[in-house]
């Protein structure tokens, strides 16, 4: 891929012999991106994974990871978000590569896609309304990157998302519940 862009892999946990991942072929011209697979499997098991790579809004190549501070989310960094949802279990992780060193960041799942206007993320995605924002009632993804700017994160809950609910998550420059947004990811994720 070239500066930006985004690559997408579903899958189904069972595959169509009871066992292993139903496919794993390359996309988006190969160079070890993950391609599309997959869904739900007849076991109820429902995994997701999307890959991007960030760049500034308006860029060249348009991405779907979209970086408001290169200082902190450098163009090129990349970002992979993976889904896993049982009837009880729900997990949402995340892995960063290309960040500032030894730097703490906030992560939250937001409920609208990314835009050139960070704000366009909406708020973050409640599993019950609330005046207050937690990580016991909403996706929280903080991280700390190691001294090669890695990090990754996971969240799990009892519940999942609603339909349509959750549509991004969102890099911002402080833990907890708020913080100046520094990157975008824009996800399909499922409920």
């Amino acid at each position: 891929m070239l500066g930006g862009g985004v690559s997408i892999a579903h899958g189904a946990a069972d595959g169509p012999d009871g066992g292993g991942h139903a496919a794993h072929t390359a996309a988006a011209g190969g160079a070890g991106e993950a391609g599309p697979v997959g869904g739900a499997s007849r076991s109820g098991v429902f995994w997701m994974r999307a890959d991007g790579v960030f760049s500034p809004p308006g860029s060249f190549v348009p991405s779907d990871a979209l970086t408001y501070d290169t200082a902190l989310v450098p163009a090129a960094a990349r970002i992979e978000i993976t889904q896993y949802s049982h009837r009880t279990s729900h997990r949402v992780g995340t892995r960063l590569r290309g960040l500032v060193p030894n730097r703490a960041y906030g992560m939250h799942v937001h409920t609208s896609p990314c835009a050139a206007d960070p704000a366009s993320a909406g708020p973050h995605y409640q599993h019950r309304a609330s005046a207050t924002a937690d990580p016991v009632n909403e996706v929280w993804l903080d991280f700390r990157t190691d001294r090669n700017g890695a990090g990754e994160a996971e969240a799990r809950h009892e519940w999942g998302f609603r339909d349509g609910g959750a549509r991004s998550v969102v890099v911002h420059d402080a833990q907890g519940g708020a913080g100046k947004r520094v990157a975008c990811f824009t996800v399909p994720f499922s409920s």
